[in-house]
């Protein structure tokens, strides 16, 4: 019975060393810089707006907004004590999803600071989409002790984002749809 119980542990979970192996590149990166739809559901309403995040770990981080029109090209500039906005007085934060006051500017920065300083409470291997995936859930407490809880998927071919999902008290408040995804260093390395 014992070698059974051994036996059944051993399957179908994913290789710890790997999960370690994607979240070091994630802690070790001088930043990056990606683009998603990000999405909620704020009192019955859904807001969507396609993000570029320009995140460096530690630094100045700017989301600036594609789309929808109406508020292309506003931009957030995150550091690690405050954020401002920048485009002719619109605003872009959608107003706080939860007690944690996370708002949808937020949500790609978030997602890169969870992977890289969260703890993590749960890995496997997930197919999102047809693509092969390690889903990764990681905690953070939040400034109010509100459990945040952030998952993503990142592809097992590369290790970049696929999707991700932030839920405050069990209850998811953002998703977003990753649609680019570079590693400064790897950008760096094309350029050369």
């Amino acid at each position: 019975m014992i070698l059974l119980c051994l036996l059944t542990t051993a399957c179908g979970g994913t290789d710890e060393a790997e999960a370690a192996s994607l979240r070091d590149r994630y802690h070790d990166m001088k930043g990056c810089t990606m683009e998603a739809a990000v999405s909620c559901d704020q009192e019955g309403t859904v807001w969507e707006a396609q993000l570029r995040c320009d995140y460096v770990p530690g630094g100045e981080s700017t989301i600036e907004v594609l789309s929808p029109e109406s508020i292309a090209g506003v931009k957030a500039v995150l550091s690690d004590t405050d954020w401002s906005l920048e485009y002719e007085g619109l605003c872009l934060n959608a107003g706080p999803l939860s007690q944690e006051e996370i708002s949808p500017a937020l949500c790609l920065p978030r997602l890169m600071n969870a992977l890289r300083d969260g703890w993590l409470l749960e890995e496997n291997e997930e197919q999102w989409n047809e693509t092969e995936c390690l889903r990764l859930s990681v905690d953070q407490s939040g400034a109010q002790d509100g459990k945040i809880v952030s998952t993503v998927w990142l592809r097992q071919d590369d290790g970049t984002p696929l999707r991700g999902e932030i839920a405050v008290e069990g209850k998811i408040i953002l998703t977003a749809e990753f649609t680019s995804f570079q590693f400064y260093d790897t950008i760096e390395k094309e350029a050369s």
